[in-house]
Order: structure tokens, then C-alpha cells, then sequence
């Protein structure tokens, strides 16, 4: 499956619908997925090393959180499972996408939690103390830098994101990229070629 193919807004070619069943924080999760969108065949390993290595929220958490770039919403689903009293941007450019995070949702029983949303959707006025992401790398790196200057920066005071990043595809000069655009990046975990970056504002 090429970058392009799930990167399009609106997929050419037709779904084929599976399952994916995965477990994280003690929890199982049993989610529909379809061809044409982000590793449509199981949990991207990047995402899974992410899921695994990030700080989770918990049940204390609370706050608005960004999943972005959501594919079917693994990563959505499980930030809602976590943290009951927070609110799930789900946003992404691809329509089936969205309509398969919208259903997983509802299966899971977080429909009222998850808002799902393609990007130009999302009010300019909202900032997110969470921000989760397994960026598209394969797209290019203008396209992936494009990306993060457009949502890091709505980042709320004292909020956080957690990124992963194939150090294969440019890892280390992302993080790089990153620190030179005035962020503040600790590198949290390595684990099979990934690295998963925690990113906050620089403090004085």
C-alpha cells in the first residue's frame, strides 16, 4: 500500500474490510479496518511502540487530546479507553478513515468522546494538552514538516505531544528538525527502529 494511496482524501479503490485485534495497558481491542487506509492489515509496529512507550493518560486525566493523523482510530480508542473524563480529536485527511474510526468508536462504546473530524474541521479556537501522533513519514518530508508546523503549535500551555518516527525514514533529523523550530524533544524510547519523541514548549 503506497503513502499516496492512504494519504488521498478520498480513496479510488474499494474497501476491503477486515479486523484487527490487539492489547494495550491490560485492555483488548477489536477494530474494523478496510484497504486504503494506514496499515489496514494490522497495528502499524510503530503505532504498537508508541501505544507501548508513550505516557499514557489515565483515569485521572483530563483535557482535550489530538490523535493525528488517525487511520481507523487504534490510537484514538485506546487515549478515550484510558482516560474516561478527557475529550479525542480524531482527525484525518482520508474519508474512509474517518468513517472507520467514527464506527470503532461507537463499537467501543466512545462515541460521545471521540470527535472525528477531517483537519480543516477542527476550530481554530481549540488547543489540545495532548498530542498523539505516528506521523506520515512516507509522504516526504516537506509534506511530514508541513504537518507539525500546522498542529504542534496548538499545542495548550504546559501540553504534550508523543510521537513516533522509523529512525530509518529520518528519525534522528526529525528530532533534530524539531529542536532547530524551538521545541523541546526528549528521546523516550528506542525499540525496533523506532524512536518515540516526547515534545513540549521550550520554558525560560
Amino acid at each position: 500500500m503506497t503513502a499516496e494511496h492512504y494519504f488521498s482524501a478520498e480513496p479510488s479503490a474499494p474497501a476491503q474490510r477486515g479486523e484487527i485485534q490487539f492489547s494495550v495497558g491490560g485492555r483488548d481491542y477489536r477494530l474494523a479496518t478496510a484497504s486504503g487506509v494506514f496499515s489496514g492489515g494490522r497495528l502499524d509496529p510503530g503505532t504498537a511502540v508508541l501505544l507501548r512507550k508513550g505516557d499514557l493518560p489515565t483515569a485521572a486525566t483530563t483535557g482535550v487530546f489530538l490523535d493525528l493523523g488517525c487511520g481507523y482510530g487504534p490510537i484514538a480508542a485506546v487515549l478515550a479507553a484510558e482516560a474516561p473524563q478527557a475529550l479525542v480529536w480524531a482527525i484525518d485527511v482520508n474519508s474512509r478513515a474517518r468513517e472507520l474510526t467514527g464506527e470503532n468508536a461507537a463499537s467501543l462504546g466512545l462515541a460521545e468522546r471521540i470527535r472525528v473530524s477531517e483537519p480543516d474541521a477542527v476550530p481554530a479556537e481549540v488547543t489540545f494538552d495532548q498530542i498523539w501522533s505516528n506521523p506520515p513519514t512516507h509522504v516526504g518530508k516537506a509534506e511530514l514538516h508541513a504537518v507539525m508546523e500546522r498542529w504542534l503549535p496548538r499545542l495548550a500551555p504546559g501540553g504534550v505531544a508523543w510521537l513516533v518516527i522509523n529512525r530509518h525514514l529520518g528519525g534522528d533529523s526529525f528530532h533534530a528538525w524539531l529542536v532547530e523550530r524551538g521545541w523541546e524533544v526528549e528521546r523516550m524510547a528506542s525499540q525496533k527502529g523506532y524512536r518515540v519523541l516526547r515534545v513540549t514548549r521550550k520554558t525560560d
